[in-house]
């Protein structure tokens, strides 16, 4: 049983069990449709695809790789005031190559 999708599709559950069933905070058994269950696993899923996204591309995963994580605000800024003394605030500059960098190495889901 999918107890997470369960208790999103069914938000009254508190207690789901394998061989018995899901019930109500008054030990009521709960009857589930499998179709309300896969809608609430979808939705988890994408929630989760999300934070994943976003966290890869900041280095927040453990063990997810450093090479292309955004700059530091710091140094993109950096980046920026030198493209703009350079006259390069487009796509050719050090600042764009960066963000795109990691843009392309981790593409929206």
């Amino acid at each position: 049983m999918d107890s997470k999708a369960i208790r999103k599709a069914y938000p009254n559950v508190v207690t789901v069990d394998a061989t018995q069933g899901a019930f109500d905070s008054s030990g009521n058994k709960v009857t589930l449709e499998q179709s309300k269950i896969d809608t609430a696993r979808t939705e988890l899923n994408t929630a989760y695809a999300a934070v994943k996204y976003k966290k890869d591309r900041t280095g927040e995963v453990l063990g997810s790789s450093t090479d292309t994580i955004y700059p530091t605000i710091g140094d993109q800024l950096d980046l920026l005031y030198k493209d703009i003394l350079a006259g390069k605030v487009d796509s050719t500059g050090e600042f764009a190559k960066a963000i795109k960098a990691t843009k392309d190495k981790y593409p929206k889901p």
